[in-house]
């Protein structure tokens, strides 16, 4: 028993001591930027007051950081960097992107929903995938089955939307706009498949994105779990937000395989330009990892091409002067071709009007 007293005893004044060392240290060393962090909890407390707004707290705390990146550790084996910095960035995912895997956590949050698709794995199983994609999208025929897509999809739908609503003085959610935009191309790209979203009801395709937006959010969800044992417990029990999530992956996962099923069906006779058939034609692929391949690309098409396009247009209306000089340049390239207002182009003309878009996105 005086063992046992004692043993507590030292205990007691181990954690006093540590704790006013460090109180000490703190007061004596300047304000550190970057995370708070705190003894055996480290940024958990910060996390739990800021997850709500996770983007803007990590943007306020790394601007204030020498190197725009910090270190962030909580418990449950969560420790690594946060950068904004764009050389560090580019370094991460394009000069040294080898040393820098996704990992077993981040690939196994996402598993449920990506699968081993391109976006949610390393190694051989990424360099297969990245080599086909590479290669399919620099051939001429599906940039030219890419272009004759955006091309009917500006004229037939977003054009007379934004003109209705230019017309009637009403006010749009351009970021829904074009997120229902981006999602009719990049379906037809990826399956040649139209959910008409922006367009028409759109039943069934609206189902597909409804359901295809609350998987990416909820899957997403998981990174900001207090601890990784709580979703589990939630999907082992199949309530809360995993209940949403396996409902969600449910409905994307069984329009994608219906869809491959029945391109698989056609195969023969059927001479799509989609990546879809396009990956079909490589018999070793199983259907599994065709969804892979195709939910990632969707994920990767969609967000990418509505987020660039809405901050395209917001920072198009802070700097008029840019928009000028864009609406000259059109001006120039329609007299020199010929066409009238609402013709559509080709890539010819893109390195200039693409240097004016640098530009403005470096003024943001």
């Amino acid at each position: 028993m005086e063992v046992l007293s004692l043993q507590i005893l030292l205990l007691l004044l181990f954690l006093s001591l540590y704790f006013y060392l460090y109180a000490f240290s703190s007061k004596k060393k300047p304000a550190s930027k970057g995370f708070k962090a705190y003894p055996i909890v480290g940024a958990l407390p910060e996390f739990v007051r800021n997850r709500h707004r996770f983007l803007e707290w990590t943007t306020e705390t790394l601007s204030h950081c020498p190197a725009n990146t910090a270190v962030f550790h909580r418990p449950g084996k969560v420790h690594g960097i946060i950068t904004a910095s764009p050389l560090n960035v580019e370094y991460i995912l394009k000069t040294n992107f080898e040393n820098y895997p996704k990992g077993d956590r981040f690939i196994k949050l996402l598993e449920d929903f990506l699968g081993r698709g391109i976006f949610n794995s390393d190694g051989e199983l990424w360099r297969v995938q990245r080599k086909t994609a590479s290669y399919e999208f620099n051939t001429k025929s599906l940039r030219n089955f890419v272009m004759d897509n955006v091309e009917v999809e500006i004229s037939t739908r977003l054009v007379p939307v934004l003109a209705k609503a230019s017309k009637t003085k009403q006010v749009l959610d351009l970021q829904d706009i074009l997120e229902r935009f981006a999602f009719d191309n990049i379906c037809k790209v990826a399956f040649n498949v139209d959910p008409d979203c922006l367009g028409g009801d759109g039943t069934s395709g609206g189902e597909f994105m409804r359901a295809f937006e609350d998987a990416a959010t909820l899957s997403s969800g998981r990174f900001m779990c207090i601890y990784p044992i709580f979703w589990k417990i939630n999907k082992y029990f199949n309530v809360g937000t995993e209940k949403r999530l396996r409902e969600s992956i449910k409905i994307v996962h069984e329009f994608a395989d219906e869809m491959i099923r029945s391109r698989m069906e056609q195969k023969t006779k059927n001479n799509d330009e989609d990546l879809l058939s396009r990956f079909i034609g490589k018999e070793e692929n199983s259907t599994e990892f065709l969804r892979d391949i195709v939910i990632s690309f969707i994920l990767a098409g969609r967000d990418t091409t509505s987020s660039a396009l809405s901050w395209f247009f917001w920072l198009m209306s802070v700097n008029p002067d840019v928009e000028r000089k864009i609406l000259k340049e059109l001006e120039t390239i329609r007299s020199s071709n010929g066409k009238n207002l609402g013709g559509t182009y080709s890539f010819r003309r893109a390195p200039r009007h693409a240097l004016l878009c640098r530009q403005l996105f470096q003024r943001r």
